[in-house]
């Protein structure tokens, strides 16, 4: 596979990443919806957006630069994160009672996944060469 189309390939779980990274800057109400919470205010507020909008953008901002400098632990480092995100919400159904979130699971699961193949043919590439 040529180098550049692998960098492109690999840069696009980055996209979803950063819009919802950029609307708990922007438009965290609309984001928040789309994820099934409530916008909270106060400390929770805080927290909600520190938080989560700095997942979604250090998740994008590995998956940028990895696919960009060709650096496949950087895109593992973001198919850490959305695994782990994947595995609390099992968890959190499983121990506390929250709804399974089946979409989100499986969105977070191809993403990592994705990411995951794309490290591997970077690590391909290196070795050829």
């Amino acid at each position: 596979m040529n180098l550049q189309l692998l960098r492109v390939l690999a840069a696009v779980p980055g996209i979803p990443m950063l819009a919802n990274g950029v609307k708990f800057v922007t438009d965290p109400a609309s984001v928040a919806a789309t994820l099934g919470m409530p916008l909270l205010d106060g400390i929770g507020l805080s927290t909600q957006l520190g938080d989560f909008g700095a997942f979604f953008l250090a998740i994008a901002g590995f998956v940028f630069y990895g696919a960009y400098m060709a650096r496949p632990t950087w895109l593992r480092a973001a198919a850490i994160m959305l695994s782990l995100a994947a595995v609390l919400r099992v968890t959190a159904w499983l121990v506390h009672g929250a709804d399974f979130t089946s979409l989100f699971i499986a969105v977070e699961v191809i993403l990592a996944t994705w990411l995951l193949v794309c490290a591997y043919q970077f690590d391909q590439k290196a070795q050829a060469i």
